[in-house]
């Protein structure tokens, strides 16, 4: 038997009557379509949305979204990949009409239209509120580390800076020692000519200047690391607690079907002062009060759980493990109970640590130290307790029984709780994993958010299309 063979190169053959006939009712590319065309461009504030009166025409910022929305969906952000597909890609050449724009020409309107096209996540976002495709009851909150657009080779902190500034010396002295000696004894082996010499010590002395400026602009303006590359990309835990040069990306992920309500990009390594904030971000979203909030231990603050009570907010956190010096379980910093009305502790040993003093941070009072270093010092289990000589210290913190609050609200809703992972880490392996986008292609905090903006909006309309279906959305855009 033969093969299965295609058609002939040389025989000619009838295409479709229309482009439209190429694209099946059910392809994605017409939800994309429905969708950009049911926008408001000038409303979003999207460059060019008026026709020029004079001068060459533009492209309609339309057809450049629905470029941009295409290439997030298909793994495709390169500008001049986005190039190459609109010339040869069916799908591409119907949704814009056969249009071929240059490179520069989609580079450009990403990085014209920053702010409008994080609009565009947002309109989606209400969309699916409108839609009921938001549960508005249950939200989860997370934070996870995308690489940026700079090596680490290119990230310097003082203590690098002076290391690099002191090889440069010892080398510069070396090259001089070098022209001093004029050493010939080895004749077979090359030697650097004088010419040469001068030349290396110029590049090293234009590198030292280089090295000295930012060593003075950490320094003078506080700061703990600078990136040469992307300026706002700082050094951040990743990858299993490996390091790189990253930006750390919080979402708020709506419980019912995954979908992401808000997003934001910081370069703040931690967590810390993120939880109310992403939180209402969602209640702006759903124009609602009342919302079940998840979060890890990253986000366990007293000022934050206070902000979001405040809000009305019902916050479910984790609580971290505070190890004691000694390592000893018996020992942590939990074990020990509170009388709230004798206002002391109990440690495992029994002792009571009253009140000591008041902790103080920038003359504002942050919390209480209860101790009892003279029991300490004759306690038996002093060496499994702490190292300190003069005894154990507990630190009660000013909100402590706010926190006392949520931890038992946490511990209480154990399967509640549990949902956090499968809402909030979902997106992120999605993005990561099945689309690729785990770093970004663009430079500076304002390009990063309107990068994500794009990786956020690929995935809503993505879980969306396998929700509603193709067919249904478009029916849902045009009746609108």
């Amino acid at each position: 038997m033969g093969y299965v063979k295609g058609e002939d190169r040389q025989q000619v053959i009838m295409f479709p009557d229309s482009m439209d006939d190429y694209v099946a009712e059910d392809n994605s590319v017409r939800v994309i379509e429905a969708f950009v065309m049911s926008l408001d461009m000038a409303e979003l504030g999207f460059k060019r949305a008026q026709t020029n009166i004079m001068g060459r025409p533009s492209y309609d910022p339309c057809d450049l979204l629905k470029l941009y929305l295409y290439g997030y969906l298909n793994r495709i952000r390169s500008s001049r990949r986005l190039e190459r597909e609109a010339a040869r890609n069916l799908e591409l050449i119907w949704l814009i009409c056969g249009l071929k724009p240059d490179f520069k020409t989609i580079a450009d309107f990403r990085k014209d239209n920053k702010n409008a096209i994080r609009q565009v996540f947002k309109q989606f976002s209400l969309l699916c509120k409108q839609w009921g495709l938001y549960g508005q009851t249950l939200v989860a909150i997370d934070g996870s580390k995308f690489r940026a657009s700079n090596s680490k080779k290119r990230n310097y902190n003082e203590k690098k800076l002076n290391r690099h500034i002191k090889y440069i010396d010892e080398k510069i002295e070396k090259y001089l020692t070098e022209l001093e000696e004029g050493d010939q004894s080895e004749a077979n082996t090359h030697k650097p000519s004088t010419e040469e010499i001068n030349k290396h010590i110029l590049e090293l002395k234009e590198r030292k200047v280089n090295y000295e400026g930012m060593l003075q602009t950490i320094k003078a303006n506080d700061l703990s690391e600078i990136s040469s590359t992307d300026p706002d990309a700082r050094q951040m835990a990743a990858n299993n607690n490996g390091i790189d040069i990253c930006y750390n990306v919080q979402t708020v992920v709506d419980g019912k079907h995954s979908l992401i309500v808000d997003y934001d990009v910081t370069n703040n390594p931690t967590d810390h002062g993120q939880l109310s904030q992403m939180a209402k971000r969602a209640q702006e979203v759903f124009e609602t009060e009342e919302i079940d909030v998840l979060a890890d231990k990253g986000y366990y603050s007293a000022n934050e759980l206070k902000k979001c009570q405040k809000a009305n907010l019902k916050t479910y956190v984790a609580k971290p493990k505070t190890a004691n010096a000694t390592g000893d379980k018996g020992f942590y910093a939990n074990k020990f109970s509170y009388d709230s009305e004798l206002d002391h502790y109990i440690c495992p040993a029994g002792q009571v640590l009253p009140f000591a003093c008041h902790r103080k941070v920038k003359g504002e009072i942050t919390g209480r130290d209860y101790r009892n270093y003279k029991v300490c010092k004759v306690c038996a289990m002093k060496d499994r307790c702490t190292k300190s000589k003069r005894g154990r210290s507990i630190y009660r913190n000013i909100g402590q029984n706010l926190l006392d609050e949520v931890d038992k609200r946490t511990n209480e809703n154990k399967e509640l709780f549990k949902k956090r992972q499968m809402i909030v880490e979902h997106p992120f392996g999605t993005i990561k994993r099945s689309f690729g986008y785990y770093y970004f292609l663009t430079r500076r905090l304002i390009s990063v958010k309107t990068e994500s903006a794009l990786h956020f909006l690929a995935y809503n309309l993505t879980r969306v299309i396998n929700i509603l279906g193709v067919k249904e959305i478009v029916r849902r855009l045009q009746t609108a």
